[in-house]
C-alpha cells in the first residue's frame, strides 16, 4: 500500500491498533496467540513464559503471559497497564496497545486508543455484549477510531456454533451503529485453540471472513494527506548564526496534517500574519513538498515573529482561533476536575493558562445519556466542559482532525496530566447523546 503526493510515493505499512475486553474474556490470550502464531515472539521470551506457566502449575504454556508483563498483572491474572507491543509480518508493521478491561482503568483504554486506527473489542461468546463491552465501543466511537473488530472469543466452549456467534455480532453491530461507528468486522475465534486468530479454523466452515491477522494486514488505513488542510505546529526555532549560515532562520516541527509546498501562502496563528514558504528542509536537503507526518524545517519569505507553539496553516484553510473552548473530555486523574479550577491547556506544541468555566455534563456510557455534573468529573468520567484560555488557540474540531482537535488539561502545580480533551462534539451528529 502506498500514498502518492504530487508524484512522490511513500510506503505506508504501519498499523496502530488497540485491544480491549472485559476481564476474563481472554484478551491477553488472544494477543499472546497473535504474537506467537505470527512468529513474533523471541525464543528467550517464550522460554520465560513457559517457566512462568510451569511455576503457576499450568500444564501448557500460558500465552497470556506474553502481554501481562507487570508483576501485579501476573499475580492477579489481569491486565492493569497499557502494554505496547511491536511486531511485523511480511505485509505490515504493527504497534499494538493492549489495554485493561476493568472499569476503573477506562482511562488506560483512552490512552491506548487515542492514536489507534483500529480497535479490537473482545467478548466471551457465552456472556455476549456486557456493560464493559458497551463502554469500550463508546470510547472507540468517542475517539473516532476508524475501524472496529469484534472478536467473539471462546467459540470452543460453544461448540463452534454459528447460532452462538450470530446474535452477539448482531447486538454489538446495532449498538456500535447507534454510536456512529463507521465499520465493524465480527470474527469468531478461539484464542486458546488458535481458531481464526492467525490460521483459519476448520471447525467453523460456516464462517467465510478473514482471520484476525488477515484483517489487520489488509484493512485500509491509508489516508491521502492532500485531502486535509495542512497544519504545522512550530516546535523549535533554528538560528545557527554561523559563518556559513549567518542569516538562516528556520522553524522546525512535525507536520500534523496535510501537505506543504514551497511558494505556498500560509498564515501564522494566533497572530494572523501571512507569508509564503520560501523553502522546506528535510533531512538536511531542500525539498519542494512535504506531508504529514514528516519532520521538516520551514523557511519563510518574510521575517515574522514566529516562536514555539505557533501554528502555520494554509491561508485559505486556516482554523479559527479562540479563547473559549467547548470540548468533550475524559478525566484521567484521581483528583476531580471542577468548575473554577485553574489549569494549563497543552495543544500541539503550545501550552497556555486556562480556567474551567463550567463542567456542563457527564456521559452515562451505559444508557448514553448526559447528566449534570455539579460536583465535577472524577477518574474515568467522560463529560462536556467549557474552558477559557488566557491566550488564543488554533483548534480544529476533533471530528475534523484527531491530531489538532485534541489537547491535554494539565495541573499547573506539578505538571500532572488531568484530562484528555477533544474540541467540539466527539460523537457523530446522528449518534451524539442528548
Amino acid at each position: 500500500m502506498s500514498t502518492t503526493v504530487t508524484g512522490t510515493t511513500t510506503a505506508t505499512s504501519l498499523l496502530r491498533f488497540a485491544t480491549a475486553g472485559s476481564v476474563d474474556d481472554g484478551k491477553s490470550t488472544l494477543v499472546g496467540r497473535l504474537l506467537h502464531d505470527s512468529r513474533s515472539v523471541l525464543a528467550d521470551q517464550l522460554r520465560a513464559v513457559a517457566d512462568a506457566s510451569r511455576d503457576r502449575g499450568h500444564g501448557e504454556v500460558d500465552l497470556a503471559l506474553l502481554t501481562d508483563g507487570l508483576r501485579a498483572e501476573r499475580e492477579q491474572g489481569i491486565t492493569i497497564d497499557v502494554a505496547y507491543r511491536y511486531f511485523a509480518t511480511a505485509r505490515r508493521r504493527f504497534v499494538l496497545a493492549d489495554t485493561p478491561g476493568h472499569v476503573q482503568y477506562t482511562r488506560n483504554m483512552v490512552t491506548g486508543a487515542s492514536t489507534a486506527e483500529l480497535a479490537v473489542v473482545l467478548v466471551d461468546v457465552r456472556k455476549g455484549v456486557v456493560e464493559q463491552t458497551r463502554r469500550h465501543a463508546a470510547v472507540a466511537a468517542l475517539l473516532r477510531v476508524p475501524h472496529v473488530v469484534l472478536a467473539v472469543n471462546k467459540m470452543d466452549l460453544a461448540d463452534y456454533a454459528e447460532s452462538a456467534f450470530a446474535p452477539v455480532a448482531e447486538e454489538f453491530a446495532a449498538y456500535a451503529a447507534s454510536l456512529g461507528v463507521p465499520e465493524v468486522t465480527a470474527i469468531p475465534v478461539s484464542a486458546l485453540a488458535g481458531d481464526n486468530v492467525v490460521t483459519p479454523s476448520s471447525r467453523m466452515d460456516w464462517y467465510g471472513g478473514p482471520t484476525v491477522l488477515e484483517h489487520l494486514e489488509t484493512v485500509p488505513v491509508v489516508a491521502d494527506p492532500a485531502a486535509e488542510p495542512a497544519r504545522f505546529p512550530v516546535q523549535y526555532v533554528i538560528r545557527p548564526r554561523t559563518a556559513a549560515h549567518p542569516d538562516y532562520r528556520g522553524y522546525a516541527g512535525q507536520i500534523a496534517a496535510g501537505v506543504l509546498r514551497t511558494g505556498q501562502e500560509v498564515t501564522v496563528l494566533p497572530s494572523g500574519r501571512s507569508t509564503t514558504i520560501a523553502g522546506i528542509d528535510a533531512l538536511g536537503h531542500a525539498v519542494d513538498v512535504a506531508w504529514a507526518p514528516q519532520s521538516v524545517t520551514l523557511r519563510l519569505a518574510d521575517d515574522l515573529d514566529v516562536s514555539r507553539g505557533d501554528l502555520l496553516a494554509p491561508t485559505a484553510a486556516a482554523p479559527a482561533v479562540t479563547r473559549d473552548v467547548d470540548a468533550t473530555v475524559c478525566h484521567l486523574a484521581d483528583r476531580p476536575l471542577r468548575t473554577g479550577d485553574r489549569v494549563l491547556v497543552k495543544h500541539t506544541t503550545r501550552t497556555v493558562k486556562a480556567v474551567v468555566k463550567a463542567v456542563v455534563s457527564r456521559l452515562d456510557l451505559d444508557g448514553l445519556g448526559r447528566h449534570p455534573a455539579p460536583d465535577g468529573l472524577r477518574a474515568n468520567d467522560i463529560g462536556q466542559v467549557l474552558l477559557r484560555t488566557a491566550e488564543p488557540l488554533a483548534l480544529d474540531p476533533y471530528a475534523a482532525s484527531r491530531r489538532t482537535g485534541s489537547f491535554l488539561i494539565v495541573d499547573p502545580d506539578d505538571g500532572t496530566t488531568l484530562t484528555a480533551g477533544m474540541a467540539g462534539g466527539a460523537f457523530t451528529a446522528a449518534a451524539r447523546p442528548q
